[in-house]
Order: C-alpha cells, then sequence, then structure tokens
C-alpha cells in the first residue's frame, strides 16, 4: 500500500519529499454515505499553526482584516441600519439591500477567530452587535433591515425572493449565530437565528409557498444549523429548498411567479443538472448544500449530478489558478473552454465557494484529486483576493493585466472583503482529516493536530517552507500502539498534471 504509513509504535517519523508520488490516496476505500460524511474534518480549532506562510496571514486576519472589516461596515451604514430598525437610530435605509449579510460573514470570522485567540474586547463588540440584533428582529423571528427602514414594512416581505437575498442574508446569519454558539456556548445570537429559521421553514413549505431562494447560501446554513441544534427541520428545509430549483411550484406571493433561469441554477431540478452554469458564486453554495444534504440524508441523486458537474467544472472551466466564472457579464460561467485571461472574472467569492465544495467532494469521496482542487485555488485565485497587508482586496481576480487593476479599500457590494474575513480563520480545517481509525494530511503547513479516530488519539505535526520548497516532515505520535493508516496525498502538480483532468 503505497502513499501510506502505518504505524505500530508510539512514535513514527514519516518523511515525504514532493514529486516522487502520484496523486492519490492509495487505498482509500468509498462508502455508502451513512447519514453524515465518510471522511471527517479535522476543524481548526484542534489545528494549532506554525508555519511561515500562514500564521502571519492568520494572524494579519485577526488583528487586521476583522476588525477593519468591521469598521467598514460602520463607516458605510450597514451596522446603523441594524442601530436604525432597532430604534437605536432614525432614518432610511443606507446601502445595498443586502448589505446585513457582509455583518454576518465578518461576525462568523470574528467567532472562528475567538476560538483559537481568545480577544475580550472583540467578545463584547459581537455581544454589543447580537444585542442590538436582538431589538432589530421583529416578533415573528423576522431580520431584514431593507424592509424594516425607515418603519416595518410587512407587506413587502416575501415577495421578490428571487432578487431581494431575505433568504440569502439569513443563511449568513445562521453561519455566524452557530460560530458564535460554538465559540462562547452563548445560545442569543443561535436563538435568534433558530427563530427567523422556525419562520422561514413555516413560510416556505409543500402546502404553502414553494419559492428557493434566488441566492443559494441558506442550505449552507440550514444544514450548520441542523448540526448545531439536531433539529430534522432544518435538514429538511434545505433539502426541500434544492427540491423546488427547476419546478414553478407555488412561487411569489400570487403562486404564479416564473423560474429564475440557468443565472440561479433554476433551469432544472437540481438531481438533473450536469453542467456548471450561471453566477458562480450562487452555483458553488447551491453544490456545497447539495453536498451538504446529501451527506446528512443519503441521497445518492445529489452526489451523482454534482460528480457530474465537477466533471464539466474542472474538465472544461476552471482556470489554471483554480478560479472560476469567466465572464463579468453574469459573474459566472461561460460556455466550455471558454476561459480569457484578460477579462477574467474569478470572483474571490467564488474561489472561496470552490474551495468550500471541493472540501465537501473530498470528506464525500476520500479522492485526492478534490484536495488538488482546493490547494490550486487557496494557494492562488482565493489568496489574491487580499494584500498581504490584509486591507486591500480585488473583487475579480484577473489572470492578464496591461494596468488599471488595483486592490481596493472596499466594495459598494463588500461581499467579497467579507467573505476573506471569515474563510482565512478556517483555513487550518482543511488540513487533516480523519475516517475510523485513520488520518488523512490534506494540506503541508506547518504545527501540529490532535486527532481523535475511532479508538485512538493520533498527534501530527508537520515541518516544513511549503510551498517555497517540497520538503515535508510528518511526525506521528498516537497515543496508543495500534496498526492504522496515514494517507498523505502527493499532489498533482509533483507530476505536472495542472488540475485532475486534461484540461491543461
Amino acid at each position: 500500500m503505497s502513499h501510506q504509513a502505518k504505524s505500530t509504535t508510539g512514535l513514527v517519523a514519516i518523511i515525504v519529499i514532493l514529486g516522487l508520488w502520484s496523486s492519490s490516496y492509495a487505498g482509500a476505500d468509498q462508502a455508502q454515505l451513512q447519514r453524515d460524511y465518510n471522511v471527517k474534518p479535522v476543524p481548526f480549532n484542534h489545528v494549532h499553526v506554525e508555519d511561515g506562510f500562514w500564521t502571519p496571514r492568520l494572524e494579519t486576519n485577526r488583528t487586521v482584516t476583522i476588525p477593519y472589516a468591521f469598521g467598514k461596515c460602520e463607516e458605510t451604514g450597514r451596522i446603523r441600519n441594524f442601530e436604525k430598525a432597532a430604534g437605536l437610530r432614525t432614518g432610511e435605509h443606507e446601502g445595498i439591500y443586502f448589505d446585513d449579510s457582509d455583518v454576518y460573514k465578518v461576525m462568523e470570522g470574528a467567532a472562528y477567530s475567538l476560538q483559537v485567540n481568545p480577544d475580550t474586547m472583540m467578545r463584547l463588540y459581537l455581544d454589543k452587535l447580537i444585542t442590538i440584533m436582538d431589538k432589530a428582529r421583529w416578533d415573528d423571528g423576522y431580520l431584514y433591515t431593507f424592509y424594516s427602514l425607515p418603519e416595518r414594512q410587512p407587506e413587502k416581505r416575501w415577495t421578490n425572493i428571487q432578487v431581494m437575498h431575505e433568504q440569502y442574508c439569513a443563511g449568513h446569519m445562521y453561519e455566524a449565530a452557530v460560530a458564535h454558539y460554538q465559540v462562547t456556548g452563548d445560545s442569543s445570537f443561535l436563538k435568534i437565528a433558530i427563530d427567523n429559521a422556525d419562520l422561514i421553514c413555516e413560510t416556505f413549505a409543500p402546502d404553502k409557498r414553494t419559492d428557493p431562494s434566488g441566492h443559494q447560501e441558506i442550505k449552507i446554513g440550514l444544514c450548520k444549523l441542523y448540526r448545531a441544534t439536531g433539529d430534522e427541520k432544518y435538514l429538511e428545509q434545505a433539502r426541500f429548498l434544492l427540491d423546488q430549483r427547476g419546478r414553478k411550484g407555488r412561487r411569489g406571493p400570487d403562486g404564479n411567479g416564473g423560474l429564475y433561469g440557468e443565472y440561479a441554477q433554476d433551469h432544472k431540478p437540481v438531481t438533473e443538472q450536469t453542467t456548471a452554469v450561471g453566477h458562480s458564486v450562487r452555483a458553488a453554495y447551491l453544490y456545497t448544500g447539495m453536498a451538504d444534504v446529501a451527506a446528512l440524508t443519503g441521497e445518492m441523486q445529489y452526489i451523482h449530478a454534482i460528480d457530474a458537474i465537477w466533471d464539466d467544472t474542472v474538465g472544461t472551466k476552471l482556470y489554471v489558478t483554480g478560479g472560476i466564472g469567466a465572464s463579468g457579464g453574469n459573474e459566472g460561467f461561460s460556455e466550455a473552454y471558454e476561459l480569457p485571461n484578460q477579462t477574467a472574472y474569478c470572483e474571490t467569492c467564488a474561489s472561496i465557494a470552490n474551495i468550500y465544495w471541493n472540501h465537501r467532494m473530498f470528506l464525500m469521496h476520500g479522492d485526492a484529486r478534490y484536495i488538488d482542487v482546493l490547494e490550486r485555488t487557496l494557494y492562488n485565485a482565493a489568496l489574491s483576493g487580499i494584500s498581504m497587508d490584509g486591507d486591500r482586496f480585488f473583487y475579480p481576480n484577473v489572470l492578464e493585466s496591461v494596468s488599471g487593476h488595483d486592490r481596493s479599500p472596499w466594495f459598494a457590494c463588500a461581499c467579497c472583503p467579507s467573505n476573506v474575513a471569515r474563510f482565512i480563520p478556517s483555513v487550518p480545517g482543511y488540513v487533516y482529516a480523519h475516517k475510523d481509525r485513520d488520518v488523512y494530511v490534506n494540506l503541508f503547513v506547518g504545527g501540529d493536530a490532535t486527532i481523535q479516530t475511532a479508538d485512538n488519539t493520533v498527534t501530527l505535526t508537520q515541518q516544513t517552507e511549503y510551498p517555497w520548497d517540497g520538503r515535508v516532515t510528518i511526525r506521528v505520535e498516537p497515543q496508543k500502539s495500534e496498526t492504522f493508516s496515514v494517507y498523505v496525498r502527493i499532489p498533482g502538480w509533483a507530476r505536472n498534471e495542472a488540475v485532475p483532468s486534461d484540461l491543461y
């Protein structure tokens, strides 16, 4: 069994020189899903990073990007909108109708950061925001500042699900609330999210409205809410919303609303889709949500669909950087093999979403090729979205520029800066995984992790200067002596395979 080390003693040192072996996990089997992913990720807060490449970036995100993003949310009125909705200020809504989501995303990033680096002032700041949000929400759990200002407008709620992004904002709220609950044990934010999710479950149901969300984020949030609470209705709601795509049903206030089309991946039922189309962030969030629901329900039709879509993406629509979305016109996918350099869009959010999707695909199948795509996207298309100083950002990431492309301090539509703020702290969670008694080394990042397997505790320590140097030393220390496997990924690039297809 090449590409793995078996430990029968209390201490094993593995020296891996990258570039010698093929890109696969030899011996990694694929079993039927049983109510969760086959492979379990090692949470980022169980991974201690001591790495020349990643430690400065994680620290910059904590000390610069997150405070900076909160400051921009205050400066641009995003937080004032919540204060107005809470009755603490008066005035009109400021900014874009979906700006609530940016506040939630930065809160999520702050909560992740707190799990690794306790910070009393940051914790108090989050508490303050949660108190404001609690006052801003309506009695039935509705929370969306655009329809709350200058006064509450109940007649406008849920009138344009395709465009207005009430469900999109809700999904980001759920993710932030779960992250906050995990780090603090305080359920105040989680309660706000639960009440909102209960309202959505009551409003959108088989015998009521059947509108799917215009932007697919909510399925990811609902699955996280299900994992946090154990309440099956949130998982079933995610599944219900997935199954409404491509089906007319009873949409809109009058029940006669139409399909949203390819742009929103609403041109046919999700289980019948085989190619990546439309807005690339929405698409990758959809495929991520499909993977989550498939893992938690065992629904194979979702898996067959996203397997085919992944093949189409990696085989015909993936930039060499791992970026997705060639067209600025739809912020999304173009035709197969249409991958221009100067006009490449490659939105930062799309790269982050692509990482989310590929990580889920790995957890489902245990195949190294998904981590190959994740790694390429991480080090190229995603990290290019933020400056080394942590306070300048790219929205699109072109591959060729004559002049005129500089990172910006912020955007009116600031989905990318806020997404970076929440994504960077989670990166250590992509390094390791485990299944039953075995462990996986996916990314090469200096530091250590303590992994609880089925019947043992294993500490892995990496020493490396990756990505500048390919030499990696891995130290394996199981708590008790037994036979188990350590699967070390051999990257595709090590045998000149840019991506796991014949695209390049």
